[in-house]
């Protein structure tokens, strides 16, 4: 819904999407080719939205040729071909951060605490990961219980003096355990450290940089990485902070545990911000039209049913679910 400069509005994001199946279906003339590239040259909105669907689309096929003429779409091969080589070399670098990591503790509290981009690289080697559209339960040798949402990942780092868990990617929902040896259990994210106080409790990193903190039991104390500031937030509260900032707490949202069980629940909340959380469990683009985004839900929803979850919606709301791509779906107002 956000259309900065930065990001495509949503109708050349849908035009972007028609022009991709369309260049893809081996029915385009170079008449519409020339007609693609004439609205391509028109605005940056509309480059940006093509290059947005050239980087979904390579999530799922990296070359797309064309059948009338055995080429490709513009940019799509040497895309793929540079996104092949970056990987490489960041798997390299994950192995040599992991070889690091495990020599004696050179790792400290001030290398947790390095930039998002070293997250995501440790993300590919943690101990426990999922996969987009993915949920994992795990059972700490402590006895303490950690669901995994989708796309997530963290790793554990159990010592004499220490239960540390740190979240790379995603959100975790845990139960700790009471520990014989009296060790104090902490969860590290890039903006600071929360020690849980006998507790149940939900850790989320979101993509704009900011940790997300919901407590159900007990309490979490929570302390700022680049601050001295910090705070005890008690069961049925949450709040967001960044290293340097805490946000004032609210009460704690029933959705952030629900998702451990499978569920999307929605209490009155728009149809943007559901599509947004439902997007996080599969791997294609969820587009949700500005005119309908505001649109009010309420009820319960399965997660790992995304095509049965937008029925469930389409049953209940006045819109409707296009799919101009396999791996694109569309939500606007009925009839339009």
């Amino acid at each position: 819904m956000n259309t900065s400069p930065t990001t495509p509005s949503h109708d050349a994001m849908e035009q972007a999407a028609a022009w991709f199946s369309l260049l893809q279906s081996g029915a385009a003339t170079d008449a519409d080719r020339a007609r693609w590239q004439d609205w391509l040259a028109s605005s940056a909105d509309q480059r940006a939205a093509w290059a947005f669907v050239e980087r979904v689309s390579q999530r799922f096929q990296p070359l797309y040729p064309h059948a009338d003429t055995g080429t490709t779409v513009p940019r799509l091969a040497a895309d793929a071909l540079q996104a092949a080589a970056s990987n490489r070399r960041h798997r390299r670098t994950v192995l040599g951060i992991a070889a690091m990591a495990g020599t004696g503790g050179l790792l400290g509290w001030a290398a947790w605490g390095q930039s998002g981009a070293i997250d995501a690289l440790l993300a590919w080697s943690a101990d426990h990961r999922t996969a987009t559209g993915q949920r994992r339960e795990v059972h700490l040798p402590d006895g303490t219980q950690v669901w995994l949402g989708s796309a997530s990942a963290f790793n554990q780092d159990y010592d004499a003096r220490l239960r540390r868990l740190r979240l790379h990617g995603g959100e975790i929902l845990i139960q700790t355990a009471t520990d014989a040896d009296r060790r104090p259990f902490v969860v590290d994210t890039p903006q600071g450290r929360m020690q849980a106080l006998g507790t149940h409790f939900n850790v989320r990193l979101d993509e704009d940089g900011r940790t997300q903190l919901a407590v159900y039991q007990g309490a979490v104390q929570v302390t700022l990485a680049h601050s001295a500031e910090s705070a005890t937030i008690g069961a049925g509260q949450q709040l967001g902070f960044s290293a340097r900032r805490l946000d004032a707490p609210t009460p704690a949202d029933p959705a952030r545990q629900a998702w451990a069980r499978g569920i999307l629940l929605a209490q009155d909340i728009p149809l943007g911000q559901v599509i947004a959380e439902l997007a996080r469990y599969q791997r294609g683009h969820i587009a949700v039209a500005p005119e309908v985004a505001g649109l009010t839900v309420l009820g319960s929803y399965p997660l790992d049913d995304v095509d049965g979850t937008l029925s469930m919606l389409q049953q209940t709301l006045p819109i409707q679910v296009r799919h101009p791509l396999p791996w694109w779906t569309t939500i606007e107002a009925r009839g339009r």
